[in-house]
């Protein structure tokens, strides 16, 4: 077949599926075909919060040309052209809020039984960095040209710095047997560009720059900076937000590096490693890492040293996705996460404990546990699934390469938007920066809130017979926009009442006509309600005029009461049933459905409120449990 007729043939296979298309979605609208445009398909189309169109179908006629192969520019398929496929990705664990002494046998357990790179937490809160003693006592027994350390000390990183240099300078003294000193790879985890925008305790710029002059001239491989773009997830950026104001802090470093004359462009490139945060979308977060190459690739090529262009890459699963009710689905978050990141092309992941959202000890399992969990999550992809073993298994993927391209695209937008404010210094202190996130999280949170975005356990299917969360078990401290903040404080609320008066806030379920008619409105209900933490009473089909629905209300001992049914059934019985919960001692009336359905009807046979599928959950749970509040308070 020429390629001519090859191409004929995509369209014509195409064009068919359209028609498909068309006549699923016109029989389900109940219009003509012919009504929905030459274009049905984009009525399937879904927009991400950074504005990226994703198809419903990609095809031979999406296909991009092919990339190069890892190791060259613009790497987006990785950094490494040969990383060791064994081992695939550096599994990546965080340590050093015990003893020094404690930690070291942390460490050393975790090397033993799977981690292959080290993150360190030093300074305040970490091992300490007064001496080089603590730190030599944390990392005793450590082999640093195996495991790559990663410091995370904040504002004691110039102190973490030089103990960390001498005690490399220490061990070649003594003889550590390692021959080849570029094997040592070492970050040191300065970050204050993004922690000026977090507000995390960091170095200066300056201070950041002085290291990194010291680590260009070691014989070891230490970068000094981490541009941090989990600092912009973690306050509701968008994938190619975070992407652009990485790389626009990322090139204010470049040119802070450059400033003086100390490092040459290829020696400040090869100073600067990445933080990305990984999320349950498995898809956008193997496009994301592959985008986030390519744009920073370009940053290279422009300042003349695309050979310098692949920057490490460090993932972290999303703090943000964690949900502190029923926290066991963040394994699942997390699975889906460090499977996306590693697929992406991640050089290191670190998937974050189940319970990181939680304080120690909160759900009676301890915090060796919870680190088991996290790094056998990235064990059973990389030596059961064996993820590792292919270099960006997505690429050619019509779906990944288009996806890869337009993240790429939206973030070099954002990125040069920056750029045109006067650079990431001068953008942040005109809150071009913080404007843009607060805007991508005020729509995610809107559609948390009306139950769009499915959060798993908070918003769907909640358990309302989970152990109440005491006000201590709230991991304090934490500066994350949630996803599930808003529900989890109804939740709050709701074991505050639990605790308070023995029961939890109650509303009283009135199904109407058989299980058939109102077992979908019934289920909807429960689930809605449960979301708030409020727990729903279901009696069974009640009958209107017939002692049922008094008898119901009085052996809940609710003050507030949902009915559900079927449109048919609400136009026939809704305004009595109205009228005798009223008469029982109901005082707020709700209708699960639309207003439509009771028409005309008026005063007291009038429900107080509709709930519909497409409601501010949120607020209409708020108001909800003020009401019960109020009304269990007299």
């Amino acid at each position: 077949m020429s390629l001519a007729s090859e191409a004929e043939a995509v369209e014509q296979a195409y064009a068919e599926w359209q028609r498909s298309v068309a006549g699923v979605l016109a029989k389900s609208r109940r219009v003509d075909a012919a009504e929905l445009g030459p274009e049905p398909q984009k009525l399937l189309e879904t927009v991400t919060y950074d504005g990226v169109t994703v198809a419903p179908l990609y095809s031979p006629r999406d296909e991009r040309p092919e990339q190069t192969l890892p190791g060259s520019f613009p790497y987006v398929r990785g950094v490494d052209a040969h990383r060791d496929v064994n081992a695939g990705w550096l599994v990546s664990a965080q340590f050093g809020t015990a003893s020094a002494a404690d930690t070291n046998r942390t460490i050393l357990d975790a090397l033993e039984n799977g981690v292959s790179a080290i993150w360190l937490k030093a300074g305040l809160g970490g091992v300490s960095v007064d001496s080089v003693d603590d730190l030599n006592s944390a990392l005793e027994g450590v082999l640093l040209d195996l495991a790559p350390l990663t410091l995370d000390a904040g504002a004691e990183a110039s102190a973490a710095a030089r103990a960390i240099l001498a005690l490399l300078d220490a061990r070649a003294e003594a003889g550590d047997g390692v021959s080849d000193r570029a094997s040592i790879r070492i970050n040191l985890g300065t970050a204050p560009l993004t922690s000026s925008f977090s507000g995390a305790a960091d170095v200066e710029l300056t201070e950041a720059v002085e290291l990194a002059v010291a680590a260009d001239a070691r014989a070891e491989s230490v970068r000094a900076i981490t541009v941090d773009g989990t600092a912009f997830h973690n306050a509701g950026a968008g994938d190619a937000e975070e992407l652009g104001a990485a790389v626009a802090a990322g090139l204010e470093y470049l040119r802070a590096l450059t400033a003086d004359g100390d490092l040459t462009i290829g020696a400040a490139l090869a100073q600067l490693a990445f933080r990305y945060s990984a999320t349950d979308d498995q898809f956008q977060t193997i496009a994301k890492f592959r985008a986030a190459r390519l744009v920073w690739a370009r940053i290279a090529q422009v300042c003349g040293a695309s050979d310098f262009g692949g920057a490490p890459q460090h993932a972290v699963t999303s703090a943000a996705m964690m949900a502190q009710r029923d926290p066991w689905v963040n394994m699942l978050r997390t699975t889906l996460a460090a499977f996306g990141a590693g697929v992406g092309g991640a050089d290191a992941v670190t998937v974050l404990p189940f319970d990181v959202a939680l304080a120690d000890g909160t759900l009676g399992v301890s915090k060796s546990f919870s680190s088991r969990i996290a790094r056998n999550t990235q064990l059973l992809l990389l030596e059961e699934s064996h993820l590792g073993r292919v270099l960006d298994p997505s690429a050619g993927s019509w779906y990944v390469e288009d996806l890869t391209q337009q993240i790429a695209a939206t973030a070099w937008e954002f990125f040069q938007e920056i750029e045109a404010a006067g650079g990431y210094l001068a953008a942040l202190e005109a809150g071009i920066v913080s404007d843009r996130i607060a805007a991508t999280k005020a729509k995610r949170d809107s559609d948390i809130a009306h139950r769009k975005t499915t959060v798993t356990g908070v918003n769907e299917f909640p358990n309302l017979g989970e152990t109440p969360l005491s006000a201590e078990a709230v991991e304090p401290g934490q500066s994350v926009a949630r996803y599930a903040a808003a529900f989890e404080a109804l939740r709050d609320r709701s074991d505050a009442f639990l605790a308070s008066g023995g029961a939890r806030p109650t509303a009283l379920l009135a199904p109407l006509g058989s299980v058939a008619e109102h077992n979908v409105r019934t289920t909807f209900a429960s689930n809605l309600l449960a979301s708030g933490g409020i727990d729903a009473v279901n009696p069974g089909p009640l009958e209107v005029g017939a002692e049922a629905i008094s008898a119901a209300v009085k052996a809940s001992g609710a003050t507030v009461a949902v009915l559900c049914g079927t449109d048919k059934r609400y136009g026939e019985s809704a305004a009595a049933a109205v009228a005798e919960l009223r008469a029982a001692g109901i005082t707020k009336v709700l209708l699960a459905g639309p207003e439509k359905a009771v028409g005309d009807a008026a005063g007291d046979s009038r429900p107080d409120g509709f709930l519909t599928a497409r409601i501010d959950a949120v607020s209409a749970l708020t108001e909800l449990l003020d009401f019960i509040e109020t009304g269990s308070s007299k």
